[in-house]
């Protein structure tokens, strides 16, 4: 359960970065970026494979730039799905999921590093 807190805060404040740093990508507070997060989670592990798998044929003829549009597509149906998240043009639709997953990967190294001190220090107890 931690873990997975941790997670959705990672991926909220990956989306605050993503606020800053892309146009077109507007967050009205944190609340609705640690809903997004989940709900984007949700819809990256559900939705996304069915349309990976259904436009494989066209991500393999454009050697994977398809799959840029995939995460866009997902990034975008959370938007719609959140409210006080948005995305509107094509900057923020491409370069989204791009920043987005930059940002998560280093955050969520960040948590998880501070996750094993935490668990080797005795401070907290962790239960998996």
């Amino acid at each position: 359960m931690w873990g997975t807190f941790l997670t959705a805060l990672a991926t909220a404040l990956s989306l605050l970065i993503v606020d800053l740093i892309v146009p077109g990508v507007d967050i009205a507070n944190f609340p609705s970026a640690l809903i997004a997060g989940v709900v984007i989670g949700l819809i990256n592990g559900s939705i996304k494979p069915i349309i990976s798998t259904l436009s494989l044929p066209l991500t393999f003829l454009t050697l994977g730039g398809f799959s840029l549009i995939v995460n866009g597509i997902c990034f975008w149906l959370a938007a719609v799905l959140v409210p006080g998240f948005r995305v509107h043009g094509l900057i923020a639709f491409i370069l989204g999921p791009v920043v987005l997953s930059l940002a998560n990967t280093t955050m969520s190294k960040y948590f998880a590093e501070k996750n094993m001190q935490l668990e080797s220090s005795g401070d907290l107890t962790v239960k998996s």
